[in-house]
């Protein structure tokens, strides 16, 4: 878990995939690349935003028995920022990709779920997190859906 909850880890992964759709992805690709870059920027920004408003303190800093595995941070907890961000991917490419997507959301839980067990965030962060990161992510399709009913970019 600790190697799966570092961002190093998958990261690299996300930035080769990226290049991947955009520049062998053909139109969907470009699109599915260039939406999750706005999309990351909203959910990463809000739930900076929802963690300053929650002030959440993180079990690591609070609960002494935690068996914290990584770097305990003094930032706030709630929601998981891993959780919204990959539940957000998850939904994304789910849309244009929907043959993955079993492998999207099962890699998203993994990411999500070890924060958990490396002792950083609570289960209800994991939850929030994906929570606020689906519902973003179904926000910025259906606004990518009425813009491409509308300039029929892609074949639906």
């Amino acid at each position: 878990m600790p190697f799966i909850t570092k961002e190093e880890s998958w990261l690299i992964f996300y930035v080769i995939f990226w290049f991947i759709l955009v520049f062998n992805g053909g139109k969907r690709g470009i699109i599915a690349g260039i939406l999750i870059l706005i999309l990351v920027v909203i959910t990463d920004q809000s739930s900076n935003l929802l963690k300053a408003y929650f002030h959440r303190i993180r079990p690591c800093n609070v609960l002494p028995d935690v068996h914290i595995l990584v770097n305990c941070t003094g930032s706030f907890s709630f929601p998981s920022s891993h959780a919204v961000n990959n539940f957000a991917a998850a939904v994304l490419f789910s849309h244009f990709y929907p043959k993955y997507r079993y492998v999207l959301f099962g890699s998203a839980f993994i990411i999500a779920s070890s924060r958990i067990f490396v002792g950083v965030h609570y289960p209800f962060d994991m939850l929030g997190g994906i929570v606020w990161g689906v519902l973003i992510s179904l926000f910025v399709v259906y606004i990518w859906k009425l813009i491409n009913n509308k300039l029929k970019i892609l074949k639906t």
